[in-house]
């Protein structure tokens, strides 16, 4: 090999994922209903544990207002606190 022979090794283009977006700001949603519980379910997952904002795109305004509505209706016994197979 010559000393003015380099050799660089190119990235791998990786695909990039659909920018995630806060669904209540785009649908112009203001108040999250505690009663609605199937809406409510998409938030939680299967242990009834509360989904992160990475995983759900929600803004920190929005995941706040969905924390406190899932706790309500927990509260209100419309979720569970804890269960095995929710959806």
């Amino acid at each position: 090999m010559a000393k003015n022979e380099i050799k660089y090794l190119t990235a791998i283009k990786q695909e990039k994922r659909p920018k995630k977006y806060c669904r209540f700001r785009k649908m112009g949603i203001h108040y999250i209903d505690y009663k609605d519980a199937e809406f409510l379910k998409k938030f939680i997952n299967e242990q009834g544990k509360l989904l992160p904002r990475r995983i759900t795109g929600n803004s920190l305004k929005f995941q706040r207002k969905v924390g406190e509505a899932v706790k309500k209706a927990r509260q209100m016994a419309i979720l569970p606190y804890v269960t095995d197979l929710l959806k």
